[in-house]
Parts: C-alpha cells; sequence; structure tokens
C-alpha cells in the first residue's frame, strides 16, 4: 500500500520569493538577451539591497559565482518551444531546455565577478535583461568554505 507522502501533491504549495535585488544590464529587450550568458561577454551589475549587504562577505573579484532570477518577462503558458528559438529543430518540452518560456520563469547563471563595491557586483557572462529581480547568488560548489 502507497503512502500518502509517496503520491505526487494533490494541493499546490504557495511559496513566495521575494528578490534581493535587481540586476542591471545594457540588454533591455528579451529578444536582445545572449541565449546563454557565457555566449557572449555581457557586462552588468548586481543591485543588491542594502540589508542583504552582510551577505556578500566572501565575494571577491575573479571568482566565478551563480545568480538566481525570475524572468520577470517571460510567458508562463507555453509548454513546448523550439529550443533556442530555431524552428529548425524539433520541438521539445520546455522542462527539457533551458527556455525562459515556462511557468516559472527561473533562472540560474554562472558569472565572473569583476568589482565587489559595497552592496554593488560588477559581473560578466550575464544573459538577464535589465531591471530583472535577482533572487539569490550562491557559490560555485568546491569554491565554499
Amino acid at each position: 500500500m502507497k503512502n500518502e507522502k509517496d503520491s505526487v501533491a494533490t494541493t499546490p504549495l504557495e511559496i513566495i520569493l521575494r528578490p534581493i535585488g535587481v540586476i542591471r544590464s545594457p540588454v533591455t529587450e528579451p529578444a536582445q538577451a545572449p541565449r546563454q550568458g557565457e555566449e557572449a561577454a555581457v557586462r552588468g551589475q548586481l543591485i543588491v539591497e542594502e540589508r542583504y549587504r552582510e551577505g556578500l562577505l566572501g565575494i571577491e573579484e575573479g571568482s566565478k559565482v551563480v545568480i538566481v532570477y525570475w524572468m520577470h518577462l517571460a510567458g508562463r503558458d507555453v509548454l513546448q518551444v523550439h529550443p533556442r528559438g530555431d524552428p529548425g529543430r524539433p520541438v521539445r518540452g520546455v522542462f527539457s531546455t533551458r527556455s525562459p518560456q515556462r511557468p516559472n520563469p527561473v533562472s540560474l547563471q554562472v558569472v565572473e565577478v569583476t568589482r565587489v563595491r559595497g552592496a554593488v557586483i560588477d559581473v560578466i557572462g550575464l544573459d538577464a535583461v535589465d531591471g530583472t529581480p535577482l533572487l539569490d547568488i550562491k557559490c560555485i560548489l568546491g569554491d565554499s568554505v
């Protein structure tokens, strides 16, 4: 007999995320964004709210971090896409792609830190649009103390 905990939840769980800051980028429209940050050397800034500034201790120039952000301009009702927006590629489900169009448009990207000034982190390797809500910053596995 199956335990209720083993079955898929039938009651939706409400999750509330609050940004820790905002991403500043020269990219102003989603269509201008590189498909992946490492494919273009887009520079920008992570502007972290002052109340989270102490959490930046240990982030240094030259280090790489993972940023987690909410693609606020993405469509949330798309479940299938042509990978990389290329109609020559077969349609796939969004969960097997990195498409920004998805039910929960959470994204992550590895960026390189080029400078830290208080609660402002200059980075290179962005694929986010200017004004994107920043949800979290994480160290690369193996780099944490």
